[in-house]
């Protein structure tokens, strides 16, 4: 039986047949925690730090991210990628610092992930740290961002390399 095909009857149905635990596996395969870097001129450092949780699916599964979207209290839905006609993926995405910190860490607090997706999740945690003690702001706090995030990562798929982050640090 087709679980999105169940899903989309009542909220009450849906209560029922995703648990959090399903959401945290959703996510542990179509999530991410994103800790990414923007040059900002205006900024102390020349660079903003931008955290993100996003999870993916196909659009017969956009109601599983409208689920989770409204178990978290927080975030939004969007096509994936607009502009690539043949991707009809949807994205739950939740940016906003405060929910970040009250919602969206709790419920993976609460509910584990099982992949290696819970040491990007604890990278995770520690820069919001970072962030909400205003550590990020000094050279010191930023580098240690940067090793944190870019430590173990392939440069090649970034926008910014951590040499390049480096190189044009104030």
């Amino acid at each position: 039986m087709n679980l999105s095909k169940k899903v989309k009857s009542t909220d009450n149905q849906q209560e029922r047949l995703i648990s959090n635990d399903y959401l945290a596996g959703f996510t542990d395969g179509e999530g991410s925690f994103y800790v990414g870097f923007s040059r900002q001129p205006s900024l102390p450092l020349k660079w903003q730090i931008i955290t993100e949780f996003h999870v993916s699916q196909n659009p017969g599964g956009k109601n599983v991210l409208e689920y989770f979207c409204k178990t978290l209290g927080c975030g939004y839905l969007k096509p994936n990628h607009k502009k690539r006609l043949n991707d009809k993926t949807w994205v739950l995405v939740v940016k906003d610092r405060e929910d970040l910190e009250n919602k969206v860490i709790p419920f993976f607090k609460k509910h584990p992930l099982h992949t290696n997706k819970q040491l990007d999740f604890e990278k995770f945690c520690q820069v919001l740290e970072f962030i909400k003690t205003r550590k990020h702001l000094t050279k010191e706090g930023f580098l240690q961002i940067v090793e944190l995030v870019l430590k173990d990562e392939k440069e090649d798929h970034r926008r910014y390399s951590k040499s390049f982050i480096l190189s044009h640090l104030n």
